[in-house]
């Protein structure tokens, strides 16, 4: 049996109990519409700094570089991006070691909004729809502005990141939607800390062999504006789709990985992607991740502001809940393609 090729840790989640029939069960993993995978390659770099050059030629065209890496690739990365290494270094730290208390432990942390530990996939039907990983996906509510929160914990190293990174998003938006021009002051009214989330990835090592491939995430669009990344360095495993294959992002230490939300491909009305992504499960080491997802209070409403308009109008309360249908009745997202304005999606 597969089961016997794969020793779980005090701290792993229970996943061979959970999925036990699915990792058994045999299935024809082939797909004529699936993408391949090609080399490792290395996303777009930018280096923020030039956006404080003196001479605005430089600036207008680190601008530039974030709008074509957006429009291009969905994804980018971002160097002397503001964040000292000391508070990833520390982040990472803390963060391994809230992932490494007994998995008992964990599902009951009470140290953050209830529901914040989530692991696998509670929906799954397949194989191809498991996530082999566990995260605290935490609110900023519960992070920023706390009081008597003592120093040197994963608490206060999480305040100070995210106290850098919202800027670092902000400064990001405002930077996309001048160069579409539009000049109002939407995402700065809307997209707040206190609607914005950390979520504290790991994905344990992943030796099973059942004639499957695990993903450690599986095949998905983020359903913010902007999601920002601080990746593993030395374990790879983020994969995203670009020119109808798959491409394997080489780790950059120096880099945080910036993606574009379904939000703002709505917003743009096309004109930035939101492009599918995953991770996939290591067989032999265990990998972390922090992201951050800048996205708008629940009631705000996303309408594009380029006519005319691919999607209807919706607020973003709407769109997580058709999300949440979505993968509870179909085991995986659909995103988008329910919003758009002269199409219905049909399920094949």
């Amino acid at each position: 049996m597969c089961s016997k090729l794969y020793m779980a840790s005090i701290w792993d989640p229970p996943f061979m109990e959970a999925y036990k029939n699915l990792l058994e069960k045999k299935e024809d993993m082939r797909n004529n519409n699936e993408v391949v995978v090609v080399e490792e390659c290395e996303l777009p770099v930018i280096d923020l700094s030039l956006l404080e050059a003196s001479e605005e030629v430089a600036r207008e065209e680190c601008k530039s570089q974030i709008a074509r890496a957006s429009e291009e690739w969905g994804f980018f990365q971002v160097v002397k991006h503001g964040i000292s290494g000391d508070i990833l270094k520390r982040l990472r730290w803390q963060q391994e070691k809230a992932f490494k208390e007994p998995f008992d432990v964990k599902a009951k942390e009470d140290n953050f909004s209830a529901g914040a530990y989530r692991w696998g996939s509670p929906t799954a039907t397949c194989i191809k729809q498991l996530s082999w990983s566990e995260a605290f996906h935490i609110p900023l509510t519960d992070i920023i502005g706390s009081n008597n929160i003592p120093s040197n914990t994963l608490r206060s190293t999480m305040e100070q990141f995210a106290s850098r990174v919202s800027r670092l998003a902000d400064r990001i938006a405002e930077i996309l939607a001048e160069k579409m021009g539009d000049k109002s002051s939407f995402m700065k009214e809307n997209c707040l800390p206190d609607t914005c989330y950390l979520r504290l990835n790991r994905y344990p090592a992943c030796p099973v062999r059942c004639g499957h491939e695990i993903n450690g995430l599986i095949t998905h669009t983020d359903s913010d504006f902007l999601t920002i990344l601080y990746q593993d360095h030395e374990v790879g495993g983020l994969q995203l789709v670009k020119d109808g294959k798959w491409i394997a992002v080489k780790p950059n230490p120096e880099a945080l990985i910036v993606n574009i939300g379904d939000l703002f491909q709505a917003y743009s009305n096309g004109l930035y992607k939101s492009v599918q992504h995953r991770v996939v499960a290591n067989p032999t080491s265990e990998r972390f991740s922090t992201a951050y997802f800048f996205c708008p209070s629940n009631d705000t409403v996303i309408d594009s502001c380029r006519k005319p308009s691919l999607y209807r109008k919706f607020n973003f309360r709407e769109y997580r809940q058709q999300v949440r249908d979505d993968v509870r009745t179909l085991g995986s997202k659909i995103g988008l393609p329910r919003f758009l304005v002269t199409h219905h999606y049909h399920q094949p």
